[in-house]
């Protein structure tokens, strides 16, 4: 991986970090390219169960785009007429939400400062997120004459609901962490020295966790939101029959029968 990001395997756990600190860890094409192979290689590794993603320093998480590069870019394209530029929401943008989304095992966002555009929308693509007290969230699309891209036009929405997805997405603002945590966005604030070690704790509990019931936990949740209860019925009736058959399962009966805490296997 190039070293604009930064990808480490350890007992099942994958850290993902954003390793542009001097730019806020802005999305140059180089970061974008390296990112998308990042949470490409912990969704389809196996031995990896639980995925943390986070960035260096204590300014930001990812403001997303890179204007300073952006800028030219755009102005090459006026000259070639290529239009090449905006094609990085189909090319980096989309796999990125994608993977993380998609990925079979847990993910875990911490945000350690501000969290704009498209890293706001990673960040809602991950299953949990912890936040430093200082960080800050921001749509910012509109500031720069531009629509929801990240898959922030589907997630935020059904975080906080279309009336108030619309309301940061024309009238972009920083929402502070503790703001975030009372509108449902955040699921832990912590002091900013805390955060990686919490971070670290729970994603590494999760690493170590029934991989295969996590997995369907995600599934479940996706699926229910855009089907019928019908529908979510059987589809549970489908992922238990999964849960239920994996080694996990047998393992978590014996140890409750026996007063034990469970080893998981991840299978």
């Amino acid at each position: 991986m190039a070293d604009t990001v930064l990808y480490e395997v350890s007992d099942g756990l994958a850290t993902i970090t954003l390793n542009r600190p001097e730019a806020m860890n802005a999305l140059n094409v180089a970061a974008k390219v390296a990112l998308r192979d990042a949470v490409r290689a912990a969704a389809d590794d196996d031995a990896v169960r639980a995925v943390l993603l986070t960035a260096a320093g204590d300014r930001a998480f990812c403001v997303g785009q890179d204007l300073k590069e952006h800028i030219g870019l755009l102005a090459a394209d006026r000259e070639n007429g290529s239009g090449q530029t905006m094609s990085t929401v189909r090319e980096h943008y989309n796999p990125i939400v994608r993977a993380i989304a998609g990925a079979a095992k847990p993910v875990v966002a911490a945000v350690n400062g501000v969290a704009a555009g498209a890293g706001f929308g990673f960040a809602l693509a991950a299953d949990y997120r912890i936040v430093a007290d200082t960080a800050a969230f921001n749509t910012s699309f509109a500031g720069v004459a531009l629509t929801a891209d990240s898959g922030i036009s589907w997630t935020l929405p059904r975080v906080i609901g279309p009336g108030r997805a619309m309301d940061l997405l024309l009238f972009p603002r920083n929402i502070s962490a503790e703001e975030a945590y009372e509108l449902g966005l955040v699921n832990r604030v912590v002091p900013g020295s805390e955060l990686r070690a919490e971070a670290e704790k729970v994603a590494r509990g999760l690493a170590q966790g029934p991989t295969v019931a996590y997995a369907a936990l995600k599934e479940s949740v996706a699926y229910g939101m855009s089907h019928s209860l019908e529908e979510a019925l059987e589809k549970e009736d489908e992922l238990q029959t999964r849960a239920g058959s994996s080694e996990d399962h047998a393992i978590a009966v014996r140890a409750f029968v026996n007063k034990e805490k469970p080893k998981y296997s991840g299978r």
